[in-house]
């Protein structure tokens, strides 16, 4: 009976350190350079990933909290799995739209294993995309039918690839008649 009561003791014990482990408070400040970047505070701020030239004049990195605000998740560090399946790397500094330009970071974003199973990293490059006036999920869809065409677009803007689209001639000026 005594060895049942401390292995109830013992067991809950554990479960409390794995539970406190588990439901630690995220904050950007404290994360290590390796995991700032796609973490979200428990404030529910976007972890950036910032440089900056130390004593010694040599480059360094710090994690900071930025402005950027996720509305559906928070107090969560990124899996290297999402991390590699989107085509991203935990170095990344700032939160950009730059990644967009390579053909190769929106076949990784707009790949199932990306696009299906890393809400996060899909919300923030959601929400980049829309900045520069493209709809991800359109962007997606027409990398899988036609992958330059959706680099076109996206390189273009939205309102020149609307016009591209739209393309088509333009009847001429009709004469103009004095009196």
């Amino acid at each position: 009976m005594a060895s049942s009561i401390k292995l109830t003791l013992a067991l809950f014990f554990t479960c409390s350190l794995f539970l406190q482990g588990t439901l630690a408070e995220v904050v950007c400040e404290n994360l290590p350079e390796n995991l700032c970047s796609f973490a979200i505070a428990s404030s529910g701020k976007r972890c950036v990933l910032e440089n900056y030239k130390n004593e010694d004049g040599k480059l360094d990195y710090t994690c900071k909290s930025s402005e950027v605000v996720v509305e559906r998740l928070s107090g969560y560090i990124e899996s290297d799995q999402c991390i590699a399946a989107c085509g991203l790397d935990r170095t990344f500094v700032g939160i950009s739209s730059d990644a967009f330009l390579t053909q190769d970071f929106t076949t990784s974003l707009c790949s199932p294993a990306c696009y299906q199973n890393c809400p996060n990293i899909v919300d923030l490059y959601f929400n980049l995309a829309a900045g520069e006036g493209v709809y991800l999920p359109a962007l997606c869809q027409k990398q899988k039918t036609s992958p330059h065409r959706a680099m076109f677009e996206l390189m273009s803007g939205a309102a020149s690839a609307m016009a591209y689209d739209s393309m088509a001639p333009a009847p001429a000026p009709g004469p103009a008649y004095h009196h």
